[in-house]
């Protein structure tokens, strides 16, 4: 990938999307091509076919994707596995049509089973059933693998996927129903900030453990892999540190300022117990993450705080 070469960021106002963008910017890659979803509806085959057919860019970062928390992947199955489904493959059919030199897939450490064994392995993809509560997203990402898999098998496109661990930070979804729980747990806190309140309510019994990892740690790495990565193997990209949900909500309670007290709510899902990343294989190739993770959640907070028209229109 040279600094001229035409380069689409799919998703490119998203928390990926945007991150992957700056951080091309900053590499000097400056010949990218980005579309609204007002300009490009991705699920819509014939748009994106006339997209690629007259731009043919080189390369392409997939980070565009419905996405949200627990909540919104339990309730709304048939959406989030139709249109994950309909832009993983338009975009990656496009691609192939039209001449493409790589594609980086990017999906999501929740396509491994429930039980696999932590930390998580790539090799344990399709070894068990999956997390109940994402599944159809997680169905989703799968078939967008097994997508670029054969496109390779059978056209000789250069797919490579890379499954990120929970990502957070500027630019982020803080939508109350859709959110993740970094985004979700901050918007809420500090409403309860301004309003005073004297608890703050958070779903489950807070011993899930979590990874997570800035967005732009994570653009750094989906650069590399689209310069030094060209493997059909799926890749992983965590930190490989982990923190309780009660440990996120303290540490969350400082960066907002809350002065009220926590109470979990144990009769909500937790999800899965324990979910951190094997991602040695994506260190081996020279990345390693640098924000850690209050400073990340203080960038993150104070762009919340610096952009509230922002935040609504999302």
């Amino acid at each position: 990938m040279k600094p001229h070469d035409t380069i689409y960021v799919a998703g490119h106002r998203g928390l990926v999307g945007s991150a992957v963008v700056d951080e091309l910017h900053a590499q000097g890659f400056t010949n990218l091509i980005v579309r609204t979803r007002a300009e490009l509806d991705l699920t819509d085959p014939h748009a994106v076919e006339a997209f690629f057919a007259a731009e043919r860019p080189a390369y392409v970062f997939l980070c565009a994707a419905k996405v949200g928390g627990i909540w919104a992947n339990a309730t709304q199955k048939a959406d989030f596995l139709r249109d994950n489904i309909y832009i993983t493959t338009n975009i990656l059919t496009a691609a192939q049509r039209y001449g493409a030199a790589k594609v980086l897939n990017l999906g999501s450490t929740c396509i491994y089973p429930k039980e696999a064994p932590q930390p998580l392995r790539e090799e344990s993809l399709m070894t068990g059933p999956l997390e109940p509560t994402n599944d159809a997203y997680a169905l989703a990402k799968i078939a967008g693998i097994y997508y670029g898999r054969a496109l390779r098998t059978q056209y000789g496109l250069p797919v490579i996927s890379a499954q990120p661990t929970n990502v957070y930070g500027p630019r982020d979804n803080f939508h109350p129903d859709h959110a993740h729980v970094i985004p979700g747990m901050m918007a809420r806190m500090h409403a309860a900030k301004l309003r005073g309140d004297a608890t703050f309510p958070i779903w489950g019994s807070g011993r899930p453990l979590r990874e997570f990892i800035y967005a732009h740690d994570l653009a750094r790495a989906l650069v590399l892999l689209m310069q030094r990565y060209d493997g059909e193997m799926h890749i992983n990209v965590g930190t490989e540190a982990e923190i309780s949900i009660a440990d996120l909500a303290a540490l969350m309670q400082r960066v907002v300022g809350f002065a009220g007290q926590l109470v979990f709510d144990p009769s909500k899902p937790d999800g899965t117990l324990r979910k951190v990343t094997d991602s040695s294989r994506l260190k081996a190739l020279g990345w390693q993450p640098q924000m850690p993770l209050e400073e990340g959640l203080r960038a993150m907070y104070a762009w919340y705080v610096d952009n509230p028209d922002t935040v609504r229109a999302r």
